[in-house]
């Protein structure tokens, strides 16, 4: 497994070790040990998928208090995920990362508590996998506008993407109150 520290601190990209042959191919999607001595850090306490359709976008997400950490991956299709910093003091603050995710590079990315992260769906459909550090919790949780200008998340060729009503009215960064927003902790 190759463990790649994105542009954004403290977000990871794992490239899993794939044994394959002409039946098909095996690799681990989860080794504790192996996630940990990397730097992951954290239980997961709950697993997601999600089925989404070229066009949806799902985003931009976030918990706090119960803030969440996040091991995503795609077994079928393939998205544009990002990650957006949004812990108050952190020397990224506002800033984003993005990769493309897909059942073919089978890559996997680490979102770490204090994140806001969303996802377009880049193919004809997409079956996008998260293992979770925390529980869903509607009442702590937050959406940034998937299109915040401050930000300025390069969505590619996606042009007026399909939302979620909750999507639809996501809030700017900067119209949130500091102290809805997770804290940097070094």
């Amino acid at each position: 497994m190759q463990v790649t520290q994105s542009a954004v601190a403290d977000v990871l990209i794992i490239d899993p070790k794939v044994f394959g042959d002409a039946r098909g191919y095996f690799f681990e999607t989860y080794n504790e040990k192996r996630y940990r001595d990397a730097g992951i850090k954290g239980d997961f306490v709950q697993d997601n998928l999600s089925l989404s359709k070229r066009g949806i976008l799902r985003g931009l997400h976030f918990q706090n208090p119960n803030a969440q950490g996040k091991l995503v991956s795609v077994l079928k299709g393939a998205v544009f995920d990002v990650a957006v910093d949004i812990r108050v003091g952190s020397p990224t603050f506002g800033k984003w990362v993005g990769f493309e995710l897909s059942e073919e590079n089978r890559r996997q990315a680490f979102i770490p508590p204090g994140f806001a992260h969303g996802f377009a769906v880049i193919s004809d459909e997409a079956l996008f996998s998260y293992k979770c550090t925390d529980l869903y919790n509607p009442q702590t949780e937050g959406v940034i506008l998937w299109n915040d200008p401050d930000i300025g998340v390069d969505w590619g060729s996606l042009q007026g993407p399909q939302l979620s009503d909750k999507d639809k009215k996501g809030v700017r960064l900067r119209d949130f109150p500091k102290e809805r927003l997770p804290v940097y902790q070094p």
